[in-house]
């Protein structure tokens, strides 16, 4: 049998030890999905929806630690991948797309279906290249997935119909693709002057996100040399929270207070593989340090005194024997105080009443992560969701937290589940989404029958999109267009062939929780919450308070007595 250019593709999946694409079939993909058919070790793993095709193989990605794959048919096939494959773009995740194109002969005529890949993918990837003939295979995939695991981000390798079928007498090398982990840390004299910066302070605080991954132990024995609190960006979470005595909390629009002031009261801000985007929240007189392993995030959201480029770990490791030992630890106690008090007043708001409904977002939360497996994965939508999980969820070190949080996206929870689950298939995969986000792309539940993936869907029903409402409120405007309409979720679940619950009392919650996680197939557990709860940032501007006071005149001169009054009962303006 002949080999073809889709035949070296995949083979070149293979020898990179990849084993499933996620996307739909279309006419444009024939050549690929006959050689996935016939190489009988990929798995095609139909999805309802490009963009969750998308999303899928990110968090498939994430999750296994490797390049994933995606594809889409030409034209508007490969155009729904685009959403998806911002989100990894953005989140630094390596993610290989196919996208299939019109014959060759017909590019530049208006064909049906034509659009130009090319400049369509530019923005959200490293690589985009058209293969036009068997002379750039296999090289052509080689270099695309060596781009996305050295850049760690998107290649997307465009592919005329009619060329995918072209004969390739080219053979497949064995060793496709090059994982290196060099080291990387600032030099001697960089250091040294860092350790100069950070020896002077007198109420140095840490800012740490996601380039922290690995990093935990380090970082602890830094936070104990110079008496530190630590705040940490939602991306840093999962590994930062657990096991640390020197915790402040999160910071920015779903934080803490209590992160909030350990910034905002230091002398010395360290900034630490984060490139967190609220400038807002930065403190405006302390000298501003920062390590990041991409040297083009330097200075990018507030000004620098000092910025270094450096792997984290490596970073720190090198950095403590030039540090002095002393420092007062006053601005410590102060922000741990701050944070035990912050934390008890979230938690006294986790509760649940039987028979008062509707149940409290921060109670649905707590209990989906009290009874979670120690290794559970969670995905997240964006919006409420995200901000309860950031409050709620705690991380051990072994659970991974994955959502939208660069891209900042709908609908991402379900989607990214789906690939979490695929790649971990004995796994605990659990996504928290939201009404609207559930419903953008709800028609992949069915992937989940079809799949047989025992993820579990908690949707946070409130019958309204209600982060934008509040964004609404405290613009002072009047909500418009953000109510949902919602079905008993459970019962469309069950009428897919998915185990549905429905959970309206708080007395209910936690054995429907159990029940849920107990279930081996999938499950959609639809939990009514409180639409009115009021999620406020840790640092509410002058505009946001006349925003609040202006909407609560206008909703009373409209005609909206009861929402306020459900506000007040629900005691959320404390």
């Amino acid at each position: 049998m002949r080999n073809t250019i889709s035949n070296s593709i995949i083979k070149a999946l293979l020898n990179a030890g990849i084993t499933r694409i996620y996307g739909i079939v279309g006419d444009s993909l024939n050549a690929v999905l006959d050689a996935v058919r016939r190489s009988e070790k990929i798995e095609w793993i139909h999805v309802r929806h490009e963009e969750v095709a998308a999303f899928a193989a990110g968090a498939d990605a994430e999750v296994s630690g490797s390049i994933a794959v995606c594809a889409g048919s030409s034209g508007p096939g490969n155009l729904h991948l685009i959403n998806g494959l911002y989100d990894c773009q953005r989140s630094r995740i390596p993610v290989l797309a196919i996208a299939a194109q019109i014959p060759s002969d017909e590019i530049g005529s208006g064909y049906f279906q034509e659009t130009d890949p090319e400049k369509l993918f530019q923005d959200c990837s490293h690589y985009c290249e058209v293969v036009t003939s068997s002379h750039q295979m296999p090289r052509a995939v080689t270099m695309a997935m060596q781009k996305a695991v050295s850049e760690n981000g998107v290649s997307v390798l465009v592919l005329p119909g009619d060329v995918a079928a072209l004969t390739d007498e080219h053979s497949v090398p064995e060793q496709v693709m090059h994982v290196t982990r060099p080291v990387v840390r600032p030099s001697d004299a960089e250091l040294k002057r860092l350790a100069e910066y950070l020896n002077k302070g007198k109420r140095i605080s840490l800012l740490c996100g996601a380039g922290c991954a690995g990093a935990h132990e380090p970082l602890m024995q830094l936070c104990e040399k110079l008496q530190a609190p630590m705040v940490v960006a939602l991306r840093g979470k999962e590994y930062l929270e657990y096991d640390n005595p020197y915790f402040a909390g999160l910071n920015g629009l779903i934080g803490y207070s209590s992160g909030y002031h350990a910034m905002m009261d230091c002398d010395v801000l360290l900034m630490l593989g984060t490139d967190f985007p609220y400038r807002q929240f930065y403190p405006d007189e302390a000298v501003v340090l920062q390590v990041d392993i991409e040297p083009q995030h330097l200075g990018r959201r507030t000004a620098l005194t000092y910025g270094v480029c450096g792997d984290i770990k490596d970073t720190i490791e090198t950095l403590l024997p030039l540090l002095i030992e002393g420092h007062d630890s006053g601005h410590l106690k102060k922000a741990k105080k701050n944070y035990q008090h912050v934390r008890k007043e979230l938690d006294d708001l986790a509760i649940g009443k039987p028979g008062r409904k509707p149940i409290h977002p921060q109670y649905l939360t707590k209990v989906v992560s009290d009874l979670a497996a120690e290794n559970a994965i969670f995905t997240c939508d964006v919006g409420t969701p995200t901000l309860w999980a950031a409050r709620y969820l705690q991380m051990n070190g072994m659970r991974r937290l994955l959502g939208s949080f660069n891209h900042g996206t709908m609908a991402n929870a379900m989607p990214q589940a789906i690939g979490a689950q695929v790649a971990r298939p004995n796994g605990q995969v659990l996504a928290l989404s939201g009404d609207g986000g559930l419903t953008m792309l709800m028609g992949d539940l069915l992937t989940l029958r079809q799949h047989q993936l025992p993820v579990k869907v908690v949707v946070f029903n409130n019958s309204s999109l209600s982060f934008v409402e509040l964004e609404m409120k405290a613009a002072g405007s009047l909500e418009i267009g953000t109510d949902l309409d919602n079905p008993n979720f459970a019962t469309v679940a069950e009428a897919i062939g998915i185990k549905g619950i429905r959970v309206e009392d708080p007395a209910d919650l936690e054995s429907a929780v159990r029940d849920s996680f107990q279930h081996d197939g999938p499950v959609l557990l639809d939990v009514v919450v409180n639409r009115q709860e009021l999620s406020l940032p840790p640092k509410i501007t002058l505009e946001q308070a006349n925003g609040f006071s202006l909407w609560m005149l206008k909703a009373v001169l409209n005609g909206q007595g009861n929402e306020l009054l459900n506000l007040a009962k629900t005691n959320l303006f404390r």
